[in-house]
Parts: structure tokens; C-alpha cells; sequence
């Protein structure tokens, strides 16, 4: 723009100088000379204030353009949308795919302050997403899939409440998105990384078949009472945590060793031979936790 105007300037002299020449040699007095100045220099103040205009508007045309398609592009990456789909969009929003990205999912009211604190380049999508928890935004992060990268974004986003899903290359954003999303369920406080809750998060995944594994293991208590019960679940899940070591589940359940002794017997008078099952034990150490 600063080029086009100065343009017009050199134009504009260089423009009257020539007529003024002309109109000299043609016998226009004085007065008419300096009108005819200002008439061209008004005309110049004109077309450069419209080429101002011009320019501005163009400008917040094409950013809002842009912002339209990398919120399309968000939402393509999102849902799953196949390769061509996501490259025709990536070109259309001029925007340079990274090698990774971070699903993130945060309040509304802290998305905008984030999203300064990792990366112009990340995209938001502003539209209702399913996985999406009402009053919650989702911003999607540029990585390069390192561990320091990651561990930046962790440091930038203290301070919030964000649930950060894991790295993964970009055409698979939607698998961080539902992991953010699952993280999310678990109802966690402060900042939350999915990737050191892994273990939650599986056996989170399927609550049905959870509670229905459940069930069949703590089975052969259901003739107990209620306490009974109780002590000898802790039991049984710390026995086969420990891997049978009493001393370790007595530590572990602060009771003597003697009493550990007495619950494994009403255990073992309980479960029988399935308490040295592989297949039991790794049902007994799922289910109960």
C-alpha cells in the first residue's frame, strides 16, 4: 500500500509539471494555474483515500475468509474427514500442515488465552462438535511429535483446566480429540494429561463390561455380609497386586500379617483353585480397580 501511494504522489507531480508547462505555453493566467494545481492534487487525495479503503477491506475479507476455512479445516480433522478431503482444505486456508497435533479440550472462557500461549497456527473450530462438553472449546496444536514439544505445551497451558489429549500425526487428529474427550470424563481437577492416565482411561473405556467382569470375580463373596465382603475385595485385589507376598498386602492394607493369613484361608475356601489361575488373576486384578 505505502508503494501504491507514493506512486500516486511522484504521478501527481510528475503530471503537473507537464500541464503546467502546457498551460503556460498556452497562455493560462496565474490563478487559473493554481486552481487547476489543486484540482489534481485533490483528485490524487481522492483516489489514494479509495485505494485505502480498498485495501483494508480486502485485507479483513481475506482474514475472515481464511478464519472461515481453518475452522473448516478443524472440523474436517475432527470428524474424520479422509486425506484429500483435509488437503483440499489445509490449501484452501493457506495453512502448512505440522508433522503432529494435539487435541486440547479447555473452558471457553481460558480457549482464548491458550491458544496465544502455544501457537497462531492452532486451529479452532467454533462450530458444536460431538465429544465437545457444553461450555467447552476444543483447540487442536501444531506439534512436532517430540517430547520436549509436548512438554512446552504442558508448561503453557498451566493455570488452566485444559485436558490435553496425546500427539498424533495430523490426519488422525480425531483419535486425540476422543481421548481428550475420555480424559475429560473422568472428571479430574486442574490440568489434565491424557497420557499419564492411560491406565484409567482403559479401564474407563467399556463401564458395561467392566461392571459385568466385576460381578463374576467378587461372585463367590455374594453369600457374605456386606463388611466381610469389603475386607476380603481389598484383600483379593491387594493379593494379587502383590503377588501373593503377605508381608506386602499387610503393609499395604495396614493390618497384621496374621489377619492377612485368615482372610487368603477364606479366600482359598471361597475361590478354590482359581486363585493360581493366570486368567483369574489378571480378572481379579482388573475388575476390582
Amino acid at each position: 500500500m505505502e508503494a501504491l501511494l507514493a506512486a500516486y504522489r511522484i504521478g501527481a507531480r510528475v503530471s503537473r509539471r507537464d500541464m503546467s508547462r502546457t498551460a503556460v505555453a498556452n497562455d493560462i493566467d496565474a490563478a487559473q494555474l493554481s486552481r487547476f494545481a489543486e484540482l489534481v492534487f485533490a483528485y490524487i487525495d481522492e483516489l489514494s483515500a479509495a485505494s485505502a479503503a480498498g485495501h483494508t477491506d480486502e485485507l479483513e475479507s481475506t482474514g475472515r475468509l481464511r478464519q472461515r476455512n481453518l475452522e473448516r479445516l478443524a472440523r474436517a480433522l475432527v470428524t474424520g474427514a479422509g486425506p484429500e478431503a483435509v488437503v483440499a482444505a489445509a490449501e484452501r486456508a493457506s495453512w502448512v500442515p505440522p508433522a503432529e497435533l494435539i487435541a486440547v479440550l479447555l473452558p471457553e472462557s481460558q480457549a482464548g488465552h491458550a491458544s496465544t500461549l502455544v501457537t497462531a497456527e492452532t486451529l479452532q473450530p467454533d462450530e458444536d462438535l460431538p465429544g465437545v462438553p457444553e461450555g467447552h472449546a476444543l483447540l487442536l496444536v501444531p506439534s512436532t511429535g517430540s517430547a520436549p514439544a509436548r512438554a512446552g505445551l504442558i508448561r503453557a497451558l498451566r493455570g488452566t483446566s485444559a485436558v490435553v489429549g496425546p500427539s498424533v500425526p495430523r490426519l488422525d487428529a480425531a483419535r486425540s480429540h476422543e481421548r481428550a474427550g475420555r480424559a475429560f470424563a473422568l472428571e479430574l481437577p486442574g490440568l489434565v494429561d491424557a497420557d499419564t492416565h492411560l491406565a484409567a482411561l482403559v479401564l474407563a473405556a467399556d463401564p458395561d463390561t467392566r461392571a459385568d467382569l466385576r460381578a463374576r470375580v467378587l461372585a463367590p463373596l455374594a453369600g457374605q455380609r456386606p463388611s466381610t465382603v469389603d475386607k476380603l475385595t481389598e484383600t483379593l485385589r491387594s493379593r494379587v497386586l502383590n503377588r501373593g507376598r503377605r508381608d506386602a498386602v499387610a503393609a499395604e492394607l495396614f493390618v497384621h500379617a496374621q489377619t492377612v493369613r485368615y482372610r487368603v484361608q477364606q479366600l482359598r475356601e471361597l475361590y478354590g483353585d482359581r486363585l493360581e489361575d493366570p486368567q483369574f488373576v489378571l480378572e481379579a486384578t482388573l475388575a476390582p480397580a
